[in-house]
C-alpha cells in the first residue's frame, strides 16, 4: 500500500473512534451530564435510567476513546470529562444538530408545548440581568453540580427540595433559574412551581460550558451563606 494512503487511512481510522464512541444517544447524554462536574457510576445510572452495568459499559467504550477519565474513590468509581475540549465537542455536536435537523426544533416544540417555563425570555435580556446583579439567580441542579461550577452569585436549590425551600426566596426580585442548558426540564419546573407560588420568574436556558464559551466567569464550591442556608434546611 502506498505509504501516503497508509498514513491517511490510520489518522482518519483514529477520528473515526470519536464518532464510533458517540454513536449512541446515551453515551452523548452521560458525556453531556459530565459536562455539569465528575459523577459516580451509581450517580450516573440513575440519571439516564440506565443499570449500572449497562452505565459502566458505555463508559468503559467513552473511555477506549479517551473522552472521560476514571477514579477509584473509596469503593466507587468517580468519572470526569477528560478535557475542556470534550465540553466544547458536546457543544458544537448539540448546534449542529441545531441548525442541520428540523427534527430538534419539532421535537422541543411539541414535547413542551405550554410550559409556562419554556416560553417568553429573551435569553440577552436576561444574560444582562443576571451579569448585572438585578436577578436573584437559583441553580436547580443537583448540589454536587452546583459546586463542579455554577453562575455568579447563584443560590442552590435542587429542584426536588424546592417547595420547601420557598421561603429562602425573596419575592420582591424576579428570580432567574437555569440547570444544564436548552433541553434540561428541571429549571422548566422550577419557574411553573415558582409562578403558582406567586413568583416573578424566567428561565435562562444556558448551562455553565455554554456561560464559559461566552468568556464570564464561573464559581466553584459552596459560600459560607449557601451552606448555613441549606443546613438549615435539615
Amino acid at each position: 500500500m502506498d505509504s501516503n494512503r497508509q498514513f491517511t487511512d490510520v489518522i482518519y481510522d483514529q477520528f473515526a473512534r470519536i464518532g464510533r464512541a458517540v454513536a449512541s444517544p446515551k453515551r452523548i447524554e452521560l458525556l453531556d451530564l459530565l459536562c455539569q462536574g465528575p459523577r459516580s457510576v451509581e450517580a450516573l445510572a440513575a440519571l439516564t435510567g440506565l443499570s449500572e452495568a449497562n452505565a459502566s459499559q458505555h463508559l468503559k467504550v467513552l473511555r477506549g476513546a479517551r473522552l472521560v477519565e476514571a477514579e477509584k474513590m473509596g469503593v466507587r468509581v468517580v468519572y470526569r470529562l477528560s478535557g475542556q475540549e470534550v465540553a466544547d465537542f458536546i457543544r458544537s455536536l448539540r448546534t449542529l444538530a441545531e441548525m442541520r435537523l428540523a427534527e430538534v426544533e419539532q421535537t422541543v416544540r411539541i414535547f413542551l408545548k405550554g410550559h409556562q417555563g419554556f416560553a417568553g425570555a429573551n435569553r440577552e435580556e436576561l444574560l444582562r440581568r443576571v451579569r448585572n446583579g438585578e436577578v436573584t439567580v437559583l441553580d436547580v441542579r443537583p448540589i454536587e453540580e452546583f459546586r463542579a461550577g455554577h453562575l455568579p452569585q447563584a443560590i442552590s436549590i435542587p429542584l426536588e427540595e424546592l417547595n420547601t425551600r420557598l421561603g429562602d426566596l425573596p419575592k420582591d426580585r424576579e428570580i432567574v433559574a437555569y440547570c444544564r442548558g436548552p433541553y434540561c426540564v428541571l429549571a422548566i419546573e422550577a419557574v411553573e412551581s415558582l409562578k403558582r407560588a406567586g413568583f416573578r420568574a424566567a428561565r435562562l436556558d444556558l448551562s455553565i460550558w455554554d456561560w464559559k464559551a461566552r468568556g464570564l466567569p464561573v464559581e466553584t464550591g459552596s459560600s459560607l451563606a449557601q451552606e448555613e442556608v441549606r443546613n438549615a434546611a435539615y
